[in-house]
């Protein structure tokens, strides 16, 4: 993942999707040989000169002040997270170069799997950046069986999501919303993260296998790790309509807990009820199969 590369797409990829006239500029003749903004127009709206833009564009923002981002940002109607986007290419091109680096494998603290496990009414799971599930509690495990049936490990949705679409379009009932906004956050992760090796290898290998992902991260959108609403079929219990939570882990940057959680006295409720008793037989069976081979 080059940077400047990524900035040059990102920034052609956010202009070409505004019209004149959504900019509140007059539209000159009707033979416009760019899609959306011209590099001279972008440049008006932010208030800097046209050469300044056109260098930002080919991908040098090392020299770009807050104001002229956040200038850049409102000329380019970016929302919140195409902002803090921008701000990550930002950062990252005025830091020093480092070579591409593995980072230490990643391990929850005992105290959060007492968390995870304290939470028992409620599908609960750490995972990262790069969508690796890093902890579960015995709910989300039998919630997520059919992502946990990869064997490699950590269980990885994204992998789940593109490379097993047949299995994930049963599972995920919104197939298409939930692929693209695990491209859209992988994309975001990379601007955070770009000389992180497993993300590079992930992002490679999704590349590679899909075509859906690369026609998904080619679009250039970011997106946010926020609160909202899952559909999910699952082989045991059927649908379940989930409210999530992700909250982020101050100890443990670039963490999030997620929770599923479903209002009393709904079908999706009694149905997670149902799931956490098949779960419990699930673990009592395991427990006296190992005591009886023992």
């Amino acid at each position: 993942m080059d940077l400047r590369t990524e900035i040059r797409e990102f920034l052609s990829s956010r202009r070409a999707r505004i019209a004149p006239e959504q900019a509140g500029l007059p539209a000159y003749g009707g033979n416009r040989r760019v899609k959306g903004l011209r590099r001279e127009e972008v440049a008006l709206l932010a208030g800097v000169s046209v050469d300044y833009y056109v260098r930002m564009e080919r991908g040098s923002l090392a020299g770009a002040s807050d104001g002229v981002l956040d200038a850049l940002a409102s000329a380019l109607q970016l929302d919140e997270a195409e902002r803090d986007h921008l701000f990550h290419l930002a950062r990252q091109s005025r830091a020093p170069r480092s070579p591409r680096r593995r980072k230490p494998a990643v391990t929850v603290r005992s105290t959060l799997q007492q968390v995870l496990d304290a939470i028992s009414h409620a599908p609960a799971w750490i995972g990262n950046g790069r969508y690796d599930v890093l902890a579960m509690n015995q709910l989300a495990r039998a919630l997520y069986s059919p992502v946990l049936a990869d064997p490699r490990r950590p269980a990885n949705t994204a992998r789940f999501v593109y490379l097993n679409p047949e299995a994930a379009r049963d599972f995920f009932v919104d197939y298409d919303q939930v692929a693209g906004g695990v491209a859209a956050k992988l994309r975001m992760e990379a601007g955070r993260n770009p000389h992180d090796e497993e993300l590079i290898a992930l992002v490679g290998e999704l590349s590679t296998c899909s075509e859906l992902f690369r026609q998904r991260w080619a679009s250039q959108d970011v997106r946010l790790h926020r609160s909202g609403r899952k559909r999910m079929h699952h082989p045991i219990v059927g649908q379940l309509d989930l409210d999530v939570e992700s909250l982020e882990l101050p100890a443990e940057p670039g963490l999030h807990l997620n929770i599923y959680t479903a209002p009393a006295g709904t079908p999706t409720a009694d149905n997670l009820a149902l799931l956490a008793s098949w779960a419990a037989t699930q673990q009592t069976l395991a427990t006296e199969l190992e005591a009886h081979n023992g």
